[in-house]
């Protein structure tokens, strides 16, 4: 079946860096744009970034210049590398799976991943 697993979460002190990855299994990974969301207390649920089946990105502009998005079809992975951190971008980090061609699941989202910045 469809899994997408989040990794890499954690505390980190403000101006720190973490790197999440989404592992992926169950579905033809190159056929899909697979995007990083977040919940956060105060702003609910809220698109981060996105990387496209051709390898096109996308950013929120509160991450843009500080987190980069990227992918590993060979491994089924996506990466979201986080430097700069803010106590702002504490929340859950959530992966998504969005198809753009072929057959399969539309869409799919994993369970999540805590990210916790100290100030």
């Amino acid at each position: 079946q469809v899994q997408l697993v989040e990794s890499g979460g954690g505390l980190v002190e403000s101006g720190g860096s973490l790197r999440l990855s989404c592992v992926t299994s169950g579905f033809t990974f190159k056929n899909y744009g697979i995007l990083w969301h977040r919940q956060t207390p105060g702003q609910g649920r809220e698109f981060v970034a996105e990387v496209t089946t051709s390898g096109n990105t996308d950013y929120a502009d509160f991450v843009k210049g500080r987190f980069t998005i990227s992918r590993d079809d060979a491994k089924k992975t996506v990466y979201l590398q986080m430097n700069s951190l803010k106590p702002e971008d504490t929340g859950v980090y959530i992966c998504a799976m969005n198809r753009e061609r072929g057959s399969g699941p539309r869409d799919s989202w994993g369970r999540g991943i805590q990210v916790t910045v100290s100030s």
